[in-house]
């Protein structure tokens, strides 16, 4: 029985699917932890609490979330240029699986 229920399965259709779309990759969940820590966070801001990201890793995966409806991109009309990042709604809603993530490895890192 419970091989023809897998059988008859996608994967590709699950809610499990959709989130890992959203979220896979190398940098997008550090970004997210960066946002739910800090809130808003300027580019520079960003780079240098990541550290290891590049210039452009970091902005095409900014670019990526602000697609996907995760990330809030805020520019303002001065000079020097001013852009700031920001959680969506959509974004936050994540924050309560990125909270556990973080506190599962806090417990078994150890």
């Amino acid at each position: 029985m419970n091989k023809d229920c897998i059988t008859n399965s996608r994967l590709e259709e699950t809610g499990f699917s959709y989130t890992m779309s959203l979220i896979q990759g190398k940098y997008k969940m550090y970004i997210l932890y960066t946002l739910m820590e800090f809130g808003v966070v300027r580019f520079n801001e960003m780079q240098k609490y990541i550290g290891t990201i590049t210039f452009k890793t970091l902005s095409t995966t900014l670019k990526q979330l602000e697609a996907d409806g995760l990330v809030h991109r805020e520019e303002y009309p001065q000079i020097p240029p001013k852009v700031e990042y920001s959680l969506t709604e959509k974004g936050k809603s994540l924050m309560p699986i990125l909270d556990q993530m973080c506190e599962w490895g806090d417990l078994h890192r150890q």
